[in-house]
């Protein structure tokens, strides 16, 4: 079985306006003290690993600066709101989710890297959109949970 997010498009290409709003209403439903994150991978992202799935259920009072992505030691991740800003780390997944929540009730979230001392990179997606190709750098990224 391949994880859900493995599909090259993104997921609200994948699921109708209808679906995910029904979606989002159920889960609020049921769980009214948590988040539905859909978090995604930089489509041009080459050195972070996907994630095994794309769908999370985030407590509302959890700070956004306690995500964790496990990297090696010259890697930075960066997660852009809606596929446009750096989120301010300080304010918990409530107050960003209350600002930045899509008209389908989801929160999006976009993870990418940045390659840093001495390895040439990937990307600072909002300065440099194109990804460059490693040159003898090999990252070592552990798998781990994300939100």
């Amino acid at each position: 079985m391949q994880p859900d997010n493995s599909s090259s498009r993104p997921f609200k290409q994948r699921r109708s306006l209808a679906a995910r709003m029904q979606e989002v209403a159920e889960i609020r439903m049921k769980y009214p003290n948590k988040i539905p994150v859909v978090v995604e991978r930089y489509q041009k992202e080459k050195t972070l690993p996907p994630l095994t799935r794309t769908k999370y259920l985030v407590s509302q009072d959890l700070p956004l600066s306690q995500t964790r992505l496990y990297l090696a030691s010259s890697q930075t991740f960066y997660l852009l709101v809606n596929n446009k800003g750096l989120p301010n780390m300080s304010i918990t997944m409530q107050e960003l989710y209350q600002d930045n929540q899509d008209e389908d009730g989801f929160l999006y979230l976009t993870y990418a890297s940045q390659e840093m001392f001495g390895c040439s990179s990937s990307i600072n997606p909002l300065t440099n959109p194109v990804v460059s190709p490693l040159r003898g750098c090999t990252p070592e990224i552990a798998a781990g949970a994300f939100l």
